[in-house]
């Protein structure tokens, strides 16, 4: 599998020429300098709001379009070091031969699609006014321009990474090519395509062609059978990546490779350690509370279990626990603190939720529910807390009877580590008095968060190298960002179509007559999200699935908060579940273990998160009680 958040290939460690060693670097460079001016320009904007009533003129649309900046400069570079999500598994099971094949296939069909988005990317520029500004003059379509850029640079390294020899990257061009010409000049009716078309991107997807393929492919090929434009999923791309909340979604991610890529990790081991170690399931509790901790800054991306687990698996055999057990709790925790604040898919639902319920056709005087994303951390906070403890509590169960050893409690011991960690142990604290005290936008509080991670990391620990290590940092956070947003781009695409169809309306009806429990509907809602967990990642479901359900919740009465928390419950249930559990192709790869052993690992831990989200669906106060003192 392809993934985001896997290290580098093998063939990044080879030897590289000159003049591509000082192409890798200026590329790097278009993602940190973002990065960092997208810190710096809602921090003058804080500090200028003291002094003037509007603060700095143009920050906040010049912060969406960097974000737009990372999210295309990200994507190429994932698509370079040939690590786009991909969904498949079957690639790792394949023979040298078809494993190439398969290659060929997969990377000819994105290739095409991406020349498509590429196209379609140009009509969205020459369709831009020249004299419309972002700030100070700066014309939109200077950044717009970079979608085109950005899709055919993909393109070009999907052809590149089909195959290490040059006559089968040479027929995957040549297959990309037909296909394209199939999309620009075919005589046949495109409705009479739609079919076959969507064929063969299921074969693709299967085969191992990353999801933005499958998601984009899909929108393009539906669009174009009915006889719409395809240029206007260009403008759903652009319209979503420059949304006003969403550039807090890269700089909490950023926040939280600071701390994965520092000694954070020993220092907080080492006071949950102090604190809970002497108890039986110790290490199992701080298994669960550290991977919480963490997940909740790096989002649901699998840093967690890459950048702690070969500090966690040595912990927990030597507290004896067996080989299972232990894989099966580090690669089930990697998950916990998705609904902690500052999580990434927290605020992704929230932007689409909260854009699903404007489009609904609500009863004259009916207000639009609030699901803000301040609300939604509100809700989030009991229920995670749930999953956290029945994680700890099934760790504490499948531990050792017996002491090795009889260990007590070191006040010293504590003191010292809680000492050495009191400044990751305080980033919470900044992050949440500034994102829920109304001290801070939810794009400022982010800066700050990213900014106390680098002081604290760079100057204070002294663990990450200014020069060395930030960069290198900072651009592993732009190409899961990237990737990411890459997803989202296209999946809004196709969210746009099934809007045009009217599907999620005819959903709700088709539900409404069909059932009459709000009870029922909540089972059937869970059986569905474990569906979706199983065949889609995080991502790609809130953005396609998100505005599918909103509508039928709504119908039933279920409280939107309530909705929103059962939905990313699921959804985090859904990295444990095979066929494409993305927590289980991290823990193989991060182990060294096969597939099978890590899916057979997680069958317990599985069962005891379904106990939790089904309390969490059938327990409404869980998630509605705290956002009922937000206004």
């Amino acid at each position: 599998m392809s993934d985001l958040a896997v290290g580098a290939t093998a063939a990044d460690s080879a030897p590289l020429p000159l003049w591509r060693r000082g192409l890798r670097w200026g590329e790097n460079a278009f993602v940190v300098l973002p990065l960092a001016l997208m810190v710096a320009l809602p921090l003058a904007d804080i500090v200028l709001r003291k002094f003037t009533r509007t603060g700095l003129a143009g920050s906040i649309p010049l912060v969406q379009h960097f974000t737009l900046m990372v999210g295309v400069v990200g994507g190429a570079i994932a698509a370079r070091d040939n690590r786009l999500l991909s969904l498949s598994p079957l690639t790792q099971f394949l023979k040298r031969g078809w494993k190439e094949a398969a290659g060929i296939v997969s990377h000819s069909v994105a290739a095409a699609v991406s020349a498509l988005l590429c196209l379609a990317s140009v009509t969205l520029v020459r369709s831009t006014p020249a004299d419309k500004v972002v700030a100070d003059g700066v014309p939109v379509w200077w950044f717009q321009a970079l979608l085109p850029l950005g899709f055919a640079a993909v393109a070009l390294r999907l052809v590149w990474n089909a195959s290490g020899r040059w006559r089968w990257r040479l027929l995957t061009l040549a297959l990309a090519a037909g296909l394209l010409w199939l999309g620009l000049k075919t005589p046949v009716d495109p409705s009479k395509l739609v079919l076959p078309l969507l064929v063969l991107l299921l074969v693709a997807t299967i085969l191992g062609a990353p999801v933005f393929t499958t998601l984009g492919g899909a929108a393009m090929i539906l669009t174009w059978g009915v006889g719409r434009t395809v240029a206007a999923l260009s403008l759903d791309h652009y319209e979503l990546v420059t949304n006003p909340i969403l550039p807090s979604v890269p700089l909490f991610t950023l926040a939280g490779y600071f701390l994965a890529e520092s000694g954070a990790s020993k220092r907080l081991v080492r006071v949950f350690q102090a604190l809970v170690g002497q108890f039986r399931g110790g290490p199992a509790i701080v298994t669960a509370l550290i991977c919480a901790f963490f997940t909740s800054f790096t989002g649901a991306s699998g840093v967690t279990i890459l950048a702690l687990g070969g500090l966690l698996m040595p912990v927990l055999l030597a507290a004896r626990y067996s080989e299972r057990n232990a894989l099966g709790l580090v690669t089930s925790a990697g998950s916990l603190g998705m609904l902690f604040p500052p999580s990434l898919p927290v605020i992704l639902y929230a932007m689409i939720a909260q854009s699903s319920l404007r489009n609904l056709e609500l009863p004259p005087g009916t207000t639009v529910p609030d699901v803000s994303m301040n609300k939604l951390f509100l809700g989030g906070l009991l229920p995670g807390l749930l999953l956290v403890g029945l994680t700890a509590w099934w760790g504490v169960r499948c531990g050792p009877k017996h002491r090795a050893e009889d260990r007590h409690f070191d006040a010293k011991e504590a003191g010292r580590a809680l000492w050495d960690a009191k400044w990751e142990l305080l980033l919470p604290v900044v992050t949440l008095v500034a994102l829920l005290g109304g001290l801070a936008t939810p794009v400022e509080a982010a800066a700050v968060t990213a900014l106390y991670a680098f002081l604290t990391q760079t100057f204070v620990h002294r663990d990450l190298k200014l020069t060395k290590d930030v960069p290198r940092v900072m651009t592993e956070c732009g190409l899961l960002i990237g990737g990411v947003l890459l997803i989202l781009g296209v999946a809004m695409g196709f969210t746009s179509y099934l809007i045009f169809a009217e599907v999620p309306t005819q959903g709700a009806e088709w539900m409404q007559r069909t059932v009459h429990s709000p009870w029922v509907f909540l089972l059937l809602l869970n059986l569905f999200l474990l569906i979706v967990g199983c065949l889609m990642d995080i991502f790609s479901a809130i953005v396609v699935v998100v505005p599918l359900i909103v509508p039928m919740g709504v119908a039933f009465g279920v409280d939107p908060i309530h909705l929103g928390i059962i939905f990313l419950a699921n959804l985090e249930l859904g990295f444990l579940t095979p066929p494409v559990g993305m927590n289980l192709f991290l823990s193989s790869y991060r182990f060294g273990k096969p597939m099978a052993e890590v899916t057979r690992s997680v069958i317990p831990m599985l069962l005891v998160m379904l106990v939790g989200v089904l309390l969490i669906t059938y327990v409404p106060a869980l998630s509605t009680w705290l956002p009922r003192f937000v206004k």
